[in-house]
Formats: C-alpha cells, sequence, structure tokens
C-alpha cells in the first residue's frame, strides 16, 4: 500500500516551500501527500509579504478528516502558526498515536531562507511540546541555538538530525544524533540562490521514507540525495531564493502516458 503522509505546515504562495514543496516531494519519493494547513502566506522568492494563521479549530478537523478515513503512517510538521495551535496538535497527535505510534518528523520553522521571521516567541516556547512527541527533530544551526542547543533538544527525548546548510566551508555535513551514538552524511556544497524550501523538503523525503518502512538512517540518506538532486536541476524562477526542481527535470505525465496510452 502506498505511504500515507499527513503534512502538518503553512502554505507557500511562491510554491518552494512550505506544503507546496512538501507535497511534491512526498509524490516524488511515491508517497502520498495528505495536509493540514496552520498558516497561508503571501510568499515569493523576494520575502514573505502576509501570514495569516489558521484558527487552531481548523487545523485539528483537518487532521482529523484524513485520520478518520485514510489513515496515516508518518507525520511531518513544520511551520505551526501560533502557540495555541503547536500546543493543541501536541495533544491531537498524542491521543491519536499514544497506543499505536508512528514516525513524527518535526522541521522546527522559525525564519524564511528569504530571512523573514515565520513563528513568534511564544510558538517556538511550544516548540517543545512537539519535540517531545517527534521521532526526530531536523533544526538547522540557527534554530538548534534558538532551541537551546543539542543537549536541550536531546533532552526531551527525540533523534536530532543537525543541518550543516549554514555553517562555513565548501562542504555541508549533516549530523544525526541518537541513543546508539552519531552518523554523519558529508557532501561538497552545491552553490545555488535557488535554494528555497531544503529543510521542508529534507523532513518530508526523511518522514516519506519513513513512512514506506525504512529505516531511519537510510530514509535520511535517500532525503539528501533528492534535496542535492533538486539543488542541481532548479528551474530559475524568481528574483531572489528561487524554488529548487523539486520534479528532476522530468515529466511524470509523460511516463504515466507511456504506460496507460501506447500508441
Amino acid at each position: 500500500m502506498t505511504a500515507r503522509l499527513l503534512i502538518i505546515a503553512g502554505s507557500d504562495s511562491g510554491g518552494g516551500a512550505g506544503i507546496q514543496a512538501d507535497i511534491k516531494t512526498v509524490t516524488m519519493l511515491g508517497g502520498h501527500a495528505m495536509t493540514a494547513i496552520t498558516a497561508i502566506t503571501a510568499q515569493n522568492t523576494l520575502g514573505v509579504q502576509a501570514v495569516h494563521p489558521v484558527p487552531t479549530d481548523i487545523v485539528l478537523a483537518q487532521i482529523d478528516s484524513v485520520v478518520s478515513d485514510i489513515g496515516v503512517d508518518a507525520v511531518k510538521i513544520g511551520m505551526i502558526g501560533s502557540a495555541l495551535t503547536a500546543n493543541a496538535v501536541a495533544d491531537r497527535l498524542t491521543s491519536m498515536f499514544s497506543r499505536d505510534p508512528i514516525p513524527i518528523i518535526f522541521d522546527p520553522v522559525m525564519i524564511a531562507s528569504s530571512g523573514s521571521v515565520l513563528a513568534a516567541p511564544d510558538t517556538i516556547a511550544a516548540f517543545a511540546r512537539l519535540m517531545r512527541i517527534a521521532t526526530l527533530v531536523t533544526p538547522n544551526l540557527p534554530e538548534l541555538a534558538a532551541l537551546g542547543g543539542e543537549a536541550a533538544v536531546r533532552a526531551l527525548g527525540p533523534a536530532v538530525l543537525i543541518k550543516g546548510g549554514h555553517a562555513e566551508g565548501p562542504l555541508v555535513t549533516d549530523r544525526l544524533v541518537t541513543d546508539a551514538g552519531e552518523t554523519l552524511w558529508t557532501n561538497p556544497r552545491i552553490e545555488t540562490r535557488h535554494a528555497h524550501g531544503t529543510g521542508c523538503t529534507l523532513a518530508s523525503g526523511i518522514a516519506t521514507g519513513l513512512g514506506q518502512g525504512m529505516p531511519l538512517d537510510a530514509a535520511i540518506a535517500r532525503a539528501i540525495a533528492f534535496v542535492r538532486a533538486a539543488l542541481a536541476q532548479p528551474p530559475g524562477l524568481g528574483a531572489g531564493h528561487g524554488p529548487m526542481g523539486h520534479a528532476l527535470g522530468v515529466s511524470p505525465f509523460d511516463q504515466l502516458k507511456d504506460r496507460t496510452c501506447p500508441a
């Protein structure tokens, strides 16, 4: 059966990050994406012009709707919208999956690649509730510092994938820290301004792998490879931080057409 991924995150009207990047990633990696949208942004490659949080009861209604009918194999949480929503989502997921746990990936979105703030201080404070229920938290270096550092996050229970893209140098090292130790992935840096949505894409890619039954390290390795392939083939859109090439330069429709509509 196709893995069912519930994405709890904000909408990026420019299509490069957020729910839009999540759906494209899950689809390209062979899963089925379902969504609970937490915020609507007016956003392009130059920045975020406006943010409208979705009411908490509507976020919960979206979660309840898909879980009750379609079911869920893994959850990815991104931009959460408000402290009230963060706490409510933590409560709802706990009540739903405490007896039969599923993988939960939390990407603690705080600042867009353009520099726009996407999480208020009270929302960031509420992230602790989400980290306690997460299987894996995926902060970049500035986000990790805002969360109190590696030890503070690990003390809440989850494994941590510390993304190294904000470090200096020609190599990027992503470091997974679990109870069993550390695993490193080091790759040459891909220099491009079309890197909007890397964090969303990576977290959704990992969630897809876990929902498909992959071990954590294998899911991370595949997700990193997908991010790097998408960085290498951007469509070149916008004047600022442009989107990656999630479709990898292929036309999935053409492949489907060849299978279902032979000449």
